[in-house]
């Protein structure tokens, strides 16, 4: 076990060397491992830590806005909404403003960013690679072709459509390109039964070309309002958030949530490659299965209801690999809690920065991803030197 894991920390799969767990290592390498240097002490402690600043960060963006609502007048509105309390120390815009509007947009967040970091950090697992992201595989592209489609051609062609779902249109139109797209890639990449990933790859960035270039087609033949209308929606949002958009989205992330970490083991043997995963008793194609499906049911209704959020599916699980390992078990996890936690915070920052505008999140997410992104390159790259 020993020089395996040497071997991988001198491979491009060194993120993974750590994580290795084959059958008959027990409790004294664990032992091991934790005097070495700690790293089983982060993997214990990192959970509950975010745990907290996901509570903290769903206060704050709570409790600010247009319309201030301080830490006591939050507490009295939940106590007294809850049967704690009969004191009423609160205005009734503030309760309102509490529970129609920031509390259906600070959960959406929360779901959003769990959605998007989780199947981030399964994507990376599955191609054996910590700059993946669901995005790869037709995900997000296909999901904007799609509503790019609805907003251009919806009057002339989908009267029916959007008059029968009003609102829910154009997110069902985006959950239906993502889903039609990513299986798409799918079957292209099946050779002889079984996916084969570096296929998955390559037809997963022509499915991104081509519908990339029909998007500029129905861009360019759309009208001012209908640029608007795309341009807003590409950008992403979540002032679109109410309780019936919170119910209708989470099954979707919930199942990936609770799904995805039970898949840890198995990723974590797909980093030795298929035949040793294989060879471990893991059912390779039902896990590559299984780590699509959830995918692109967290990714394909978070930009449906949201728009396309870059970064988050693809920065949150490398940093939790930095701080913690690359074990799956703990990514998955972790990754969760903080895309929740960022995602908040970033949400908060959008309605908050230029206010009383609201600046679009996708721009926050990039603003502040692109440079964790180019920092954790170098970082790379000094690293390979030593």
């Amino acid at each position: 076990m020993y020089l395996l894991r040497k071997v991988l920390k001198s491979s491009k799969l060194r993120y993974y060397a750590d994580s290795m767990m084959l059958p008959g290592e027990g409790v004294a390498e664990r032992g091991a491992g934790s005097k070495k240097g700690g790293a089983v002490t982060v993997r214990q402690w990192l959970p509950s830590l975010l745990w907290l600043l996901l509570f903290a960060a769903v206060i704050l963006s709570a409790c600010l806005g247009a319309v201030t609502i301080s830490f006591s007048e939050f507490y009295s509105i939940v106590a007294h909404k809850a049967g704690l309390s009969q004191a009423i120390n609160y205005e009734p815009q503030q309760e309102a403003v509490l529970f129609t509007l920031r509390f259906p947009r600070v959960l959406l967040g929360v779901l959003v960013g769990a959605g998007l970091a989780v199947s981030g950090a399964a994507m990376q697992g599955l191609f054996r690679n910590p700059l993946a992201e669901p995005g790869l595989i037709g995900i997000s592209s296909g999901a904007s072709l799609f509503a790019v489609a609805v907003i251009v051609l919806g009057n002339k062609l989908f009267a029916s459509f959007l008059e029968q779902l009003g609102y829910y249109a154009l997110s069902i139109a985006a959950f239906t390109g993502a889903s039609l797209t990513t299986m798409l890639v799918y079957r292209i990449s099946v050779y002889r039964g079984k996916a084969v990933i570096t296929t998955l790859l390559l037809a997963g960035i022509a499915i991104n070309a081509l519908s990339g270039a029909f998007t500029g087609l129905f861009t360019y033949v759309a009208t001012n309002e209908e640029l608007r209308n795309i341009t807003f929606w590409s950008l992403g949002s979540l002032g679109g958030a109410t309780w019936d958009n919170i119910k209708v989205l989470f099954p979707f992330i919930i199942v990936p949530l609770i799904g995805l970490p039970f898949l840890s083991k198995s990723l974590n043997a797909l980093a030795l490659g298929e035949s040793q995963a294989t060879h471990m008793g893991v059912n390779v194609d039902l896990v590559k299965r299984l780590v699509i499906v959830l995918a692109t049911m967290a990714v394909g209704a978070s930009v449906a209801m949201c728009g396309i959020i870059g970064f988050i599916g693809l920065i949150i699980p490398h940093i939790i690999r930095m701080i913690a390992g690359a074990n799956h078990k703990t990514v998955i996890v972790c990754s969760a809690l903080l895309g929740a936690v960022v995602l908040t915070l970033a949400d908060l920052l959008a309605r908050t920065i230029v206010a009383p505008a609201e600046l679009p999140i996708g721009i926050l997410t990039a603003i502040i991803g692109v440079p964790v992104f180019i920092y954790i390159i170098f970082k790379e790259k000094r690293a390979r030197q030593l």
